[in-house]
């Protein structure tokens, strides 16, 4: 197996990233940094979004593996390269791996969206289909990098890989001359760690900031203990920064270059997510709208600065996308659920139905039950989903229902 490192350090330079960008130049997107004068306003700040979403395989992950890939011996090559991947380095691997003639393995969970890895394939990998988990997928992957004698690619935790993904912070530079700051999502810290670095070394005084998950915060907690350290598993609609350990490469150099780390929630980033979708007509996953979320929220300590915004990726499973769409609507107060109970007897919800029209609020869906949720003998409930224009006419409706005598909850 060979797992030789593209620099005989434990961390990277400008120097390495400037010799990434140089590598890449004609294989990748210059993605676009544009500014929005919606999120501005909404965020107080001069926000302007790189929008790494647009790539060939819908991730800035790709710059990270074909720098890797890029830096194989020819005899390395002609052996192959393996990754673990249940996503964007997986397609990234695949795609430029192929398009170099050079033969990938991508080992993904068994759970893997279809839609995943036919992707992966159709980018030209051989994908092999193992474990539960990340875990079991990598080490079937370093498995099957021993027995082969192949190279295996890592998505965060090798100084070339983070040197690819620091080119970002190189085209920012020239995209945005008088940049005052960055915000990077964090999952192992490969891109942050490239972005900072590159920013760091060319212009100290541009604050650097990293945002994650708040259900895995494993770089948050090596940076607080100087060192990694494996955190319990959970589940996020930001898989992309999904990690319970941070990388033994990248720490020390967030460590060294990024001013702030901060968390965000999973009703934080579908709230970003419906953003981005609905006043940007951009589609992010939620590792690539965390960043946002944080500025939303007044997350930061980055107050009026010009800022660059790393919209990290788009690849998102469509049902993934309806549930967030859903969930940002109720957390935006645009969609509500109760519970009402009503007098069982005819004309009782056509009252209430005229009652809701009346103040111009739309119905999703309705449950209309007798037997269940504890009610009397001659009462009934209804569970009733609500569309409306915000929270404040949720709080008319409310009003009226209370004016009305209706006796109800809020199930969401």
């Amino acid at each position: 197996m060979t797992e030789r490192a593209a620099h005989s350090t434990s961390s990277i330079s400008l120097a390495d990233v400037a010799a990434a960008r140089e590598r890449l130049r004609d294989a990748i997107y210059f993605s676009p940094c544009a500014h929005s004068r919606v999120l501005s306003e909404l965020t107080g700040q001069q926000i302007f979004l790189k929008l790494e979403n647009l790539q060939m395989t819908g991730s800035f992950k790709e710059r990270g593996a074909l720098n890797r890939i890029a830096l194989l011996t020819p005899e390395e090559a002609s052996r192959g390269v393996v990754a673990a991947s249940a996503g964007n380095h997986a397609q990234g691997v695949a795609y430029h791996a192929t398009s170099r003639g050079i033969r990938s393995i991508i080992v993904m969970p068994l759970a893997t969206p279809l839609v995943k890895v036919t992707a992966t394939r159709n980018f030209g990998a051989e994908v092999v289909l193992h474990g539960a988990n990340y875990d079991e997928a990598y080490e079937e992957a370093r498995r099957i990098c021993s027995a082969q004698n192949m190279t295996f690619i890592h998505p965060f935790d090798d100084p070339a890989v983070m040197a690819g993904q620091g080119t970002i912070g190189l085209e920012l530079l020239e995209q945005i001359p008088d940049l005052e700051a960055v915000v990077v999502p964090i999952g192992g810290g490969g891109l942050i760690g490239g972005v900072a670095c590159a920013i760091k070394e060319s212009r100290p005084g541009i604050k650097v900031v990293g945002v994650q998950t708040s259900r895995l915060p494993s770089m948050a907690v090596a940076v607080e203990q100087h060192r990694p350290v494996t955190i319990p598993p959970a589940t996020t609609i930001a898989d992309g920064i999904a990690v319970r350990r941070a990388g033994e490469f990248t720490l020390p150099v967030i460590e060294r270059c990024v001013d702030q780390i901060v968390t965000v929630d999973e009703d934080e980033i579908a709230s970003a997510i419906l953003v981005l979708l609905e006043r940007e007509k951009t589609l992010a996953e939620g590792a690539g709208a965390a960043g946002l979320a944080a500025l939303l929220q007044k997350r930061t300590s980055l107050n009026g600065a010009r800022t660059a915004v790393v919209i990290g990726g788009g690849n998102i499973d469509v049902t993934l996308l309806s549930r967030i769409i859903e969930r940002g609507l109720v957390q935006d107060g645009r969609m509500i659920r109760l519970r009402i109970h009503l007098l069982d007897k005819p004309g009782a919800l056509a009252e209430l139905t005229k009652l809701i029209a009346h103040h111009r609020v739309n119905i999703v869906d309705t449950l209309y039950n007798r037997a269940y949720y504890g009610v009397n003998l001659g009462d009934t409930t209804i569970d009733i989903t609500l569309e409306t224009r915000g929270r404040g006419q949720v709080e008319e409706l409310l009003g009226a229902l209370d004016a009305g005598g209706y006796i109800y909850s809020r199930v969401v």
